[in-house]
């Protein structure tokens, strides 16, 4: 590794200045630059620009910086909008193919009941997100003991707790109570929230309850939505011509039995479940309408195409969501479905895929970096506020991923890293402090 920003904590107070610079720094929400800079100080971003601008401006201030180069690129931390770092020990499920949703299951199912160390496993997961460049999560959790991770590991994000297989009779009874319970137990730092897992793994009460229970406590939702075949549209009118909405049935797949063809999308809608305070994953089996449904309701779709494609699935519509103009992140989600936890992979795989489906923009690499970064920030809310993350701009959060990328150019700088940048992450820096690196030696530190 070439140049790795690599500091001393010990040297670094909280009213000190640190100026990274970059052959290439990205800042998302602005163009590319050229021999850019970040400057950092107490965990925030004080001044994004051309190294001599900031170097310029702070010296004008009687600020005197210490300055880390790095020869590659400079970029937001990553964000995975979907993942389940509790299962980073199934990797065994993730390295195979399957003829789709219930053969995978049926894998799943049986690695899923032996014995497992989950907070081990999440711990190990977590740490493979730091090493990949990404600074936030959306963690879905099923065991107790994976809750503390994201507090424990310093990655920002949410954590859900997963909820699943209750009956309305059982929920009412106690399902709700132990469920508040569970949501009670979830660190607020970094984040908390409900993940009900899927429209045809609950019956229609809990889906109803779920997000009140978050919104009166204004946190969060994130559910899987469109990711098996049988939860897209199908022929049918249903009961007596009736329309599925007036027909007190008790879950989806009971409204499927009796011979509607509303999907998932349309269900979940149609009881409140779907806003701009919920984000769904893999959005795979949706039609023009579903996906305009999304959008009508400010609802992100993180997007995870490597993991479709082991459980064989069809490839998601990433080159109409961009047409369209959807809000889209990207995820791993786990290793029991997908290679590796690395989400540049997934924005490489999502960069060929729209190019199979026919997308033909000029601004392709861009807009799927800008997906892995500022569309995840935006998936769990935290593009606002002033924890802001996702881009580089004064006043964010100075979460920044470094990457071993050659660059020529802007252009070519940014298609190598949407290409080829998986496995290529050299440092990552989280509020400011750099939590890996790939090269640990301290470099010498320049004083303007």
């Amino acid at each position: 590794m070439t140049g790795a920003p690599v500091q001393n904590a010990a040297t670094t107070s909280t009213n000190d200045v640190t100026v990274y610079t970059a052959t290439l720094v990205i800042p998302i929400t602005a163009p590319p630059i050229l021999g850019g800079a970040v400057a950092v100080r107490g965990g925030k971003i004080v001044h994004v620009g051309e190294r001599a601008w900031v170097t310029e401006s702070l010296a004008e201030q009687g600020v005197v910086a210490r300055e880390v180069h790095h020869d590659g690129i400079l970029m937001p931390g990553l964000v995975n909008a979907h993942s389940h770092l509790q299962y980073t020990g199934m990797a065994a499920v993730g390295q195979r193919q399957y003829n789709g949703f219930e053969d995978w299951a049926e894998a799943f199912n049986r690695d899923y009941v032996l014995p497992h160390d989950w907070y081990a496993d999440a711990m190990a997961g977590a740490q493979s997100l730091l090493r990949a460049g990404t600074t936030s999560v959306a963690d879905i959790v099923t065991d107790p003991t994976a809750i503390p991770v994201l507090h424990e590991s310093g990655l920002h994000g949410i954590t859900y707790w997963e909820v699943m297989s209750w009956t309305n009779e059982d929920w009412q009874e106690r399902g709700r109570q132990l469920i508040v319970e569970e949501l009670d137990r979830i660190p607020t730092t970094p984040g908390a929230g409900l993940s009900p897992h899927a429209p045809y793994s609950l019956d229609a009460i809990p889906l109803l309850d779920i997000p009140d229970i978050v919104r009166q406590r204004g946190l969060r939702t994130h559910l899987h939505l469109g990711e098996a075949a049988f939860e897209g549209e199908r022929d049918g009118s249903g009961v007596d011509g009736e329309p599925w909405q007036m027909v007190k049935l008790e879950s989806f797949r009971a409204m499927r039995s009796a011979g509607f063809g509303m999907s998932a999308t349309e269900f979940v809608d149609q009881l409140g479940v779907l806003g701009p305070d919920c984000h769904v994953a893999h959005g795979v089996y949706m039609t023009a309408s579903d996906r305009a449904l999304l959008r009508k309701r400010g609802t992100s779709v993180a997007l995870c195409p490597r993991s479709n494609e082991v459980i064989g699935l069809d490839a998601p519509p990433v080159a109409e969501y961009l047409v369209e103009g959807s809000p889209i992140a990207i995820g791993t989600d786990s290793l029991s479905s997908s290679p590796s936890l690395d989400l540049m992979h997934d924005v490489a795989t999502l960069v060929e895929v729209a190019r199979s489906q026919g997308y033909r923009g000029d601004d392709l690499h861009e807009r799927i970096l800008s997906a892995a970064t500022l569309g995840g920030a935006h998936a769990l809310g935290l593009d606002l506020g002033p924890d802001r993350t996702g881009y580089l701009a004064v006043g964010a959060r100075a979460d920044l991923a470094f990457f071993d990328v050659p660059v020529v150019s802007v252009a070519d700088g940014i298609v190598a890293l949407a290409e080829a940048g998986a496995g290529r992450a050299s440092a990552t820096m989280i509020g400011g402090e750099l939590v890996w690196a790939a090269d640990t030696t301290e470099l010498e530190v320049s004083r303007g």
